[in-house]
């Protein structure tokens, strides 16, 4: 037997989103039923909401678009660290006592996850810690803030990731996740010519 764990946020109106700015929820309008009894509805949304990839184009001239992220990057082996005793900032000296090794996919439980609000002093990823995982030579790392840095001029988290081909996934929910080693499912709309996507999270791991 083995356990789903869906690790993405709900998309609805009074979610957290960056900022809490009232032009950042999503708008879900339902349409009056119709007269042969079809019901549709429409979603206005930024592509930052709640659980997404990011793609270069969102902080590097010229990056890449979303769709140039292939599924095969987002699909695989992940382990979830604990970094629930943090209270600023993941460090390279934090990241250190986790032994990670080139090629893994890491995902990171803070205390971000246990709040259903934006906090302006969420955990993030310090700039030297992101230099270390480029040196480490991870692929992947998604946060449970609805960003992966704040506070730092000239966003050298995202930059250095992002010109290292690390792949950056923002908003998960990890509150019931232990730590550990999971197969991780992530799947952002297929949009096409934009730096990031909505996307469905999901790990799987023994029962």
């Amino acid at each position: 037997m083995f356990k789903v764990y869906d690790i993405s946020m709900t998309i609805e109106k009074g979610m957290p989103v960056w900022g809490n700015h009232d032009g950042k929820q999503p708008e879900i309008n339902s349409q009056p039923t119709s007269p042969d009894g079809v019901n549709e509805s429409r979603i206005d949304m930024d592509v930052h909401c709640g659980t997404h990839v990011d793609a270069p184009l969102h902080m590097l001239e010229d990056g890449a678009t979303i769709e140039t992220l292939g599924l095969e990057e987002l699909v695989g082996n992940a382990r979830v660290l604990d970094f629930t005793d943090v209270n600023d900032s993941i460090t390279r000296e934090d990241l250190e006592k986790h032994g990670l090794q080139k090629g893994d996919f890491i995902l990171v439980k803070t205390k971000n996850s246990f709040t259903d609000s934006f906090e302006s002093d969420f955990v993030f990823l310090r700039d030297d810690g992101a230099r270390y995982l480029v040196e480490v030579g991870i692929r992947g790392i998604g946060t449970d803030g609805l960003g992966i840095e704040r506070s730092q001029a000239e966003y050298p988290t995202h930059r250095t990731l992002f010109r290292n081909n690390v792949i950056i996934v923002e908003g998960l929910r990890l509150k019931e996740v232990p730590p550990g080693s999971y197969f991780m499912v992530i799947a952002p709309l297929k949009l096409t010519g934009i730096e990031a996507a909505p996307a469905r999270a999901l790990l799987i791991g023994n029962g």
